[in-house]
């Protein structure tokens, strides 16, 4: 059997079964991860990755190859993550655009597109390092065209391919210490690998196994178990640019005639600020990824040209140290398990003392961010959190109405499944997980939870940090304020007084249940005494009382 003649439809057969071939084998790669940063998720990446490619490449099914190709490279370009995804996507990016104009190629065609792509994404990358994908994809786009000489048989040539590509991999230690250190290959090469593989089974006619392929030998130096711990061998420390950033820009008009894009400018002032440093652009967007220690920079400059969409910041030291203390803290037995299993539902709530913290744990949150008031907790602190719950559907519990956007935010995205229930109090959230029902449905809970907003009233009693006017009171620094569902309703020099005034507005005969959570700067006569104010002026209101170890906040109330 051979193939002289490439179309549309059988290449859509390889990109779908080299996708599926990836996805198969991705945590083999993330177990790889050591460069250029221990974040352990080069596999993932690349999963994503190509698996958008595919997608698109399914909707556009045709004989034309250079079409498949359009599609694949705008899949790719719309899902590509982390450094490996984008130099993936910049591979095809190249092949595709060599083939856009041809309805069919030669196997000449085929090995000079592979070699456009190595082009293309070298070009793409500030500082291309060897002894990664880009090493491996180009040794082996470099076989491909001597093999060309010799036949024009696809199927001939992408045996060479891969026989290369599997070659280079394997002496990709050897140019980079780090790999040879902990010893293994680099987790780009063997993700492009993987997807080699599942092209030419598909040009010979045969179909790889939707489960993931078993670990080499020792001396292939791919053996996962063995590598489980790379991550290991690199310090904290070590990591220069702390942050991965990842965003896209969808260009302005009005912008960009301000600030005319230009690639190569662009790319160039970005690379001030970090360093592993990716930039693709077309004619309506640009995708970056890069690591830095000031993301917030790297956005502002970004947004001159347009809107900011598809932004991801990670913060890499605190994965490192994630990954770490967890295989310090695994038995030998623990290695050899399968990961936690992933239960149902998680979630995660944002509290502003430890008091509550604990309080939260004690009915149900599985995870808890400490934040609040002048310490919201970022986008990434919140996607953390819901990882590590490690849950199917995850709900998220703000507190605070400063918190909600971040927490919509980090739905979006994050990869899990999130559901942001926008209680603005910490009153709200604690109603909210008493209705939550591990026994009930997604619909009905999230229903359930929404609905508890509502049937809680707030007080909340503060300082005040200056001089003002508002709600109609007028108002001294260091004044006690008194807070009914956002509103000040009273203040005094007296927190005493303010909380018993607050209270009095806010209590009524449908009251059943007040919850005073009393925070750091209270004592216990304090609370004894708004306790016995309470009862000798409420006494069918039952009372329940924490300690919230809260700042800011001297009294919080729940009233039911």
């Amino acid at each position: 059997m051979s193939i002289t003649a490439l179309d549309g439809k059988r290449f859509a057969e390889m990109v779908i079964q080299g996708a599926n071939h990836l996805s198969a084998n991705a945590k083999m790669v993330d177990a790889l991860n050591v460069f250029p940063v221990p974040d352990g998720d080069t596999g993932t990446n690349m999963n994503l990755s190509m698996t958008s490619g595919a997608k698109e490449v399914k909707n556009n099914v045709q004989d034309h190859i250079g079409k498949v190709g359009v599609a694949l490279s705008k899949g790719l370009l719309m899902g590509a993550r982390g450094n490996s995804g984008v130099i993936l996507s910049q591979l095809f990016r190249g092949f595709s655009k060599a083939v856009e104009s041809k309805a069919k190629i030669s196997g000449t065609d085929f090995a000079e597109a592979l070699e456009a792509g190595v082009e293309t994404a070298y070009k793409a990358v500030m500082k291309p390092v060897e002894g990664t994908i880009l090493t491996v994809a180009k040794d082996s786009a470099k076989r491909a065209v001597q093999a060309a000489q010799h036949s024009n048989d696809v199927i001939v040539i992408m045996e060479e391919v891969l026989k290369e590509a599997k070659a280079s991999l394997k002496r990709t230690p050897d140019l980079l210490p780090v790999l040879k250190e902990v010893g293994v290959v680099d987790s780009g090469g063997q993700g492009l690998v993987f997807v080699y593989e599942g092209f030419l089974a598909v040009l010979k006619g045969e179909k790889l196994p939707d489960t993931p392929t078993a670990a080499l030998s020792m001396d292939e130096l791919v053996n996962t178990e063995h590598h489980k711990s790379v991550q290991g061998h690199i310090n904290t420390a070590d990591i220069e640019f702390g942050y991965c950033t990842e965003f896209m820009v969808r260009f302005e008009q009005e912008k960009t005639a301000k600030h005319p894009f230009d690639e190569g400018t662009f790319r160039n002032d970005l690379s001030k600020l970090g360093d592993s440093l990716l930039v693709i652009a077309d004619e309506d967007v640009v995708k970056v990824h890069i690591h830095s220690e000031q993301p917030g920079e790297v956005l502002s400059y970004g947004q001159k040209y347009g809107n900011l969409i598809n932004m991801k910041i990670e913060n890499m030291r605190q994965q490192h140290t994630n990954i770490v203390g967890e295989q310090q803290s695994a038995t030998v037995a623990d290695r050899h398990k399968s990961a936690k299993e992933q239960q149902e539902y998680g979630i995660v709530a944002v509290s502003m003392g430890s008091g509550i913290a604990d309080l939260f744990r004690s009915i149900g949150a599985h995870a808890v961010i400490e934040g609040g008031q002048t310490m919201n907790p970022s986008t990434e602190d919140i996607v953390q959190a819901v990882k590590e719950v490690n849950a199917k559907k995850v709900f998220i519990l703000p507190n605070n109405k400063n918190i909600i956007m971040a927490a919509q935010q980090a739905a979006d995205v994050s990869e899990e499944d999130i559901y942001v229930i926008p209680s603005k109090t910490v009153p709200q959230g604690l109603s909210a997980l008493l209705a939550f029902n591990p026994t009930t449905d997604l619909q009905t809970n999230e229903k359930s939870m929404n609905e508890a907003l509502k049937h809680v009233k707030t007080g909340q009693i503060t300082f005040a940090v200056r001089d003002t006017q508002i709600d109609g009171l007028e108002i001294e620094k260091d004044d006690f304020m008194g807070i009914a569902e956002g509103k000040i309703v009273v203040k005094n020099k007296d927190k005493g007084k303010v909380a018993e005034d607050l209270l009095s507005q806010m209590l009524d005969e449908n009251s059943e249940i007040l919850t005073i959570i009393y925070g750091e700067d209270i004592n216990e006569d304090d609370v004894n005494q708004l306790s016995k104010y309470v009862e000798e002026n409420y006494g069918d209101v039952e009372v329940e009382i924490h300690n919230g170890h809260q700042p800011l906040y001297s009294y919080i109330f729940s009233i039911e």
